[in-house]
């Protein structure tokens, strides 16, 4: 009888010592398959400017971010019926696969995030059977620029308040199923216009990935030349103010070949011109220190 219940009880225990080897293998396995991770793009969003040379701070009251991801037959939809849906993006409709990312809204001075400084804004993901179109961002009504020392509201007039961004794939690399990074530049200097005494906002955003576009950087001396840089290539131009011991940064250009023109504001300096500055695939370049004379 002893033996028989020695037996039984030690059938018992190896079945309960099988049972748990395998229940951590079938969990395992389950948690495997809902891996949040699988089947979906992420996309990393960061917030730049494209500076004003005017205004000492652009103070953004940014409220919503949201990102437009099509599969085949919603592009087909879209493409079909173009003009009626940008009419309704514009407009703030949410179908037709507009996604809200999460965001701190807020109050943002922009220009702090000039001469190559970002910051990551937000995060999203989204199936990789869909493809990302378009992005809109979403301002209030708590607008206000810096000048002299005076704050100034900026005053947004009906729609303006929202900036809807086409992806251009020349500018952005996406990467389906993996991890892409874009950054959106605001444009300050094309974004606030002066109406007598009052400055309005329309907010102009440009959307490009640093596997697409380039940047140039160096430095101008002396520091009482108080100098502005301008990138120009054609008829596209843009602007830099250089930090307190000369240094600046153009983020987002084209490839090509650009002319640096600095400009002296204070104390009698001379303008002076580099010629010939070329930009090739996505490295920066970086051009010798310029030093304005008298």
């Amino acid at each position: 009888m002893k033996t028989e219940k020695f037996a039984s009880r030690l059938q018992v225990m190896i079945t309960v010592i099988i049972g748990l080897l395998i229940a951590p293998a079938c969990s395992k396995d389950n948690s495997a398959g809902t891996n949040s991770g699988a089947g979906n793009s992420t996309v990393h969003i960061y917030l730049t400017d494209d500076q004003s040379l005017v205004f000492d701070e652009v103070n953004l009251d940014i409220r919503k971010l949201e990102i437009k991801v099509e599969d085949s037959e919603e592009s087909r939809h879209e493409s079909e019926h173009q003009g009626d849906v940008d009419d309704n993006d514009n407009r703030g409709d949410v179908s037709g696969g507009w996604v809200a990312v999460d965001i701190h809204p807020g109050v943002y001075n922009i220009l702090k995030f000039r001469n190559g400084l970002d910051t990551l804004f937000a995060t999203s993901t989204f199936p990789t059977t869909k493809s990302l179109k378009k992005v809109r961002l979403t301002l209030g009504t708590n607008n206000s620029v810096m000048l002299n020392g005076i704050s100034s509201p900026l005053v947004v007039k009906g729609n303006d308040n929202m900036a809807v961004i086409k992806i251009d794939e020349s500018m952005v690399q996406v990467n389906s199923g993996a991890l892409t990074n874009f950054w959106m530049d605001v444009d300050a200097g094309r974004s606030i216009k002066k109406q007598g005494n009052t400055f309005e906002l329309k907010p102009s955003v440009k959307i490009f990935s640093k596997e697409k576009m380039a940047g140039i950087e160096g430095r101008v001396l002396p520091r009482d030349a108080s100098a502005i840089v301008m990138a120009i290539n054609g008829t596209d131009t843009a602007s830099a103010k250089p930090e307190a011991e000369g240094e600046f940064k153009f983020i987002g250009l084209r490839p090509g070949t650009y002319s640096l023109f600095y400009h002296a504001t204070a104390n009698n300096y001379r303008d002076t011109t580099v010629t010939n500055v070329r930009i090739s695939g996505t490295e920066d370049t970086k051009v010798s220190t310029v030093t304005l004379r008298k």
